[in-house]
């Protein structure tokens, strides 16, 4: 059996959320599953650049997901060999909002001060 190079966690708010993994339940069950295999590629493939993963700022890459009519974005970090999923959205512009990479941002500080 081929085991994966990252594990993978989604972030947790201090109130115990998981944004990404709410998120996600919010969008169609065809579109989650795409979600899910891209993620699962990145987890055994890693490391992996474009088109699928494209380095953001600092510690922040995005995974660059394709859904039928929209384009979705998982933006993370890496902790040791744990992917941890920050923020994930619908994107509408051509470029990473700077309120999305921000919330990224702030998730990662909110990760790492703990």
């Amino acid at each position: 059996m081929v085991r994966p190079v990252l594990n993978v966690r989604f972030f947790q708010t201090d109130a115990g959320t998981e944004p990404v993994r709410d998120w996600l339940k919010e969008l169609p069950a065809v579109d989650r599953k795409t979600v899910g295999e891209d993620i699962k590629t990145v987890q055994f493939g890693w490391p992996l650049g474009m088109p699928l993963v494209r380095h953001l700022e600092g510690d922040i890459r995005e995974i660059r997901i394709g859904l039928n009519n929209r384009i979705a974005r998982v933006l993370f970090t890496l902790e040791g060999s744990t992917m941890v999923l920050l923020h994930g959205f619908i994107k509408k512009q051509q470029t990473t909002p700077k309120p999305d990479l921000n919330l990224a941002k702030d998730r990662l500080k909110q990760l790492r001060g703990k």
